[in-house]
């Protein structure tokens, strides 16, 4: 029996059914974009079915600004939810993450769970790998390895720091990364990213990330899944269970974390996900700063129920939404939604 691919089964499933049944949201933290409001123009110039939502990221064209963001992989289950989303992805022109490879390039025996390339031939894949893994025995070696099975287009490097401190089995060595974040960066043949994982990504963490080479961030802001709360269900730890409810405010708001991204880092092709409900949602992040604005926990329950139709509504409802909010302030193409000034603070 090999007890490691046990527990990362466990682990892996775990954290689907948590997802879909647990209240795992952060309360008293928002994502920050209700604090925006598009100011409508009642003159477009322009014919709603000329919108266009094309755009490119990392020199990848794209029929749309969207990404279904990591989830999971690992396990058979893991993978008819990958196989499920990846064939939505490809249906509507979405980029797709998978979750963490770490189990497969532990154990081969696991890669076809992230082998979803036959299913979207044509999108952006994107292969993800625990940042504190670079401190436990993997290397330039390892990250090529995912990169290589899932044939993707370019590797993230996650940052979740809380979410390893809750985490039963967790790895909380995080110490001298960004150098070796920073070699991972300058030696692989694909674009290199770092994101987080609900809590957000601060200006002055944007800035060393940038001069050490990282070719794209996404902010994975709070305001949608708190892995700390995710962890909190597993643990059987009195305290870390008591301690996760000091903790359900914790994070940087995906809307303020744009911004701070942005506040110094103009040109570094970047993803908003954290918490992200509707297509205005989405809208709002491209206005923002962003380039993409990806979707995670909210298209799960489709997927998990191999309904790849319910995923396609969903889809083009998203779309469906960020259409009409362009078409709403007179935004032909994603290039002048991206430069609007019809993004306005509500007042109070």
């Amino acid at each position: 029996m090999d007890i490691s691919k046990d527990l990362t089964e466990k682990r892996k499933t775990e954290h689907i059914r948590i997802s879909l049944n647990e209240d795992v949201e952060g309360k008293g933290i928002t994502t920050g974009l209700e604090n925006y409001r598009f100011m409508p123009n009642a003159l477009p110039e322009l014919s709603f079915n000329e919108i266009s939502l094309s755009t490119t990221f990392l020199n990848k064209k794209m029929r749309t600004p969207f990404l279904i963001s990591s989830m999971t992989g690992g396990t058979e289950t893991a993978y008819q939810i990958n196989q499920q989303l990846a064939m939505a992805a490809q249906e509507k022109g979405w980029a797709i993450g998978l979750g963490s490879m770490r189990a497969a390039v532990e154990n081969e025996d696991l890669a076809y769970t992230f082998q979803i390339r036959k299913y979207a031939p044509d999108i952006p894949i994107i292969a993800n790998i625990g940042a504190v893994q670079l401190n436990y025995d993997f290397g330039i070696d390892q990250c090529r390895q995912a990169v290589e099975m899932a044939e993707a287009d370019m590797l993230v490097l996650h940052l979740n720091t809380l979410q390893e401190v809750f985490q039963p089995e967790g790895d909380t060595n995080f110490s001298h990364l960004l150098s070796k974040i920073e070699e991972i960066a300058n030696s692989l043949h694909v674009p290199v990213g770092v994101k987080e994982v609900g809590m957000g990504i601060d200006e002055k963490t944007a800035d060393r990330l940038t001069s050490a080479g990282i070719q794209f961030i996404d902010v994975a802001g709070a305001g949608g899944t708190s892995w700390i709360q995710v962890e909190s269900y597993r643990s059987n730890d009195s305290i870390r269970k008591e301690a996760a409810e000091a903790f359900l405010d914790w994070g940087l708001p995906t809307a303020e974390s744009i911004l701070a991204v942005r506040k110094n880092n103009f040109d570094i092709p970047l993803i908003a996900s954290g918490g992200l409900k509707h297509g205005v949602d989405a809208a709002k992040t491209i206005a923002l700063g962003a380039n993409l604005a990806g979707f995670g926990r909210l298209l799960l329950p489709s997927a998990v129920e191999n309904d790849v139709q319910a995923l396609l509504v969903q889809m083009e409802r998203i779309e469906f939404e960020m259409r009409a909010a362009m078409f709403g302030i007179g935004a032909g193409r994603i290039e002048e939604l991206a430069h609007s000034d019809r993004l306005i603070i509500k007042k109070i």
